[in-house]
């Protein structure tokens, strides 16, 4: 399966942190389209189901495009209540850790019945940070027979470390790695990982690439990995963005552009809640990064 190489994140879409209107995500979903994106990423977790709803909503009647969600967190039934897991939402669900076999199967089930879709492309394992054991024995083999059987055309991990991917890389048969915020500007920690993956010829989807808002101006301010940031990092931020300036570049057009060079990465995923947002985007990536950056970068 070849994959677009630019890529529109949900967590947006299901009210992370602030909420948007039904009509606010539907605009940045069509203005995604109109700008030629072509990869939708969502998740059970994102909105507590809200993100694949809308998400759903907005791609019916459409076709030729990649769309992946997630498993390892169940939505159950429970009193309605605010969500306290950073997404501004009422419901009356909440999650459950399940890396079962039988888990997958029904998460992947009831994510179906919220995009409205009889498949989806790409199936990730979420965050099994802590329940690795229970993901290799169980969630893998289960996503494996989905794939055989033609469910899903690609299987693999979706996490915000590198050192558990690997794992998989090195153990199991996946095809995807969405990792998020560890091959950016600002943190590399993640390169053995694209190496790994290179090597195996399993396809990276870098998101997390502005490190939840570091890079995302050429002001560089506020948070590092949704933390307050350390004085030193905010201050390699800024000196990153005077290098950027210096070549006529902006700090988020070089922090999208950054992890698309390396060969593992096949897709930049960027998250936004608005249609102002996806053709500012796009239109960054449209634009070319002169290559003698690259050097001047790797020395701050």
């Amino acid at each position: 399966m070849k994959l677009p190489d630019f890529g529109l994140g949900g967590a947006p879409l299901g009210n992370l942190f602030t909420a948007v209107t039904d009509e606010q995500a539907r605009a940045t979903v069509d203005a995604a389209w109109e700008a030629g994106v072509r990869l939708f990423d969502t998740a059970p977790h994102y909105g507590l189901g809200l993100s694949e709803r809308r998400l759903g909503a907005a791609l019916a009647g459409r076709d030729g495009y990649v769309l992946s969600t997630k498993v390892g967190r169940r939505l159950v039934p429970a009193d309605p209540a605010r969500d306290d897991e950073g997404f501004d939402v009422v419901a009356a669900e909440r999650r459950v850790w399940d890396f079962s076999r039988d888990g997958v199967r029904r998460s992947l089930d009831e994510s179906l019945v919220r995009l409205g879709l009889d498949h989806v492309d790409v199936a990730l394992i979420h965050d099994p940070d802590a329940h690795t054991g229970q993901a290799l024995a169980e969630a893998y083999p289960a996503l494996e027979e989905l794939r055989a059987q033609g469910v899903v055309k690609a299987i693999g991990l979706g996490m915000n470390q590198w050192q558990v991917p690997a794992r998989f890389v090195r153990d199991t048969d996946i095809d995807v790695v969405m990792l998020a915020g560890r091959y950016t500007l600002l943190d590399r920690s993640g390169l053995p990982l694209l190496e790994a993956c290179a090597a195996k010829g399993v396809k990276v989807l870098a998101a997390g690439v502005f490190n939840s808002g570091m890079l995302a101006t050429d002001e560089p301010g506020g948070t590092f990995d949704y933390r307050p940031a350390a004085a030193p990092l905010l201050e390699r931020a800024r000196r990153l963005a005077a290098v950027c300036a210096r070549h006529g570049v902006t700090l988020p057009q070089a922090a999208m552009a950054f992890p698309a060079r390396h060969p593992a990465v096949a897709t930049v995923v960027l998250g936004a809640r608005s249609a102002d947002e996806v053709r500012r985007n796009a239109a960054l990536w449209a634009e070319p990064v002169p290559e003698e950056l690259w050097a001047e970068l790797e020395l701050v």
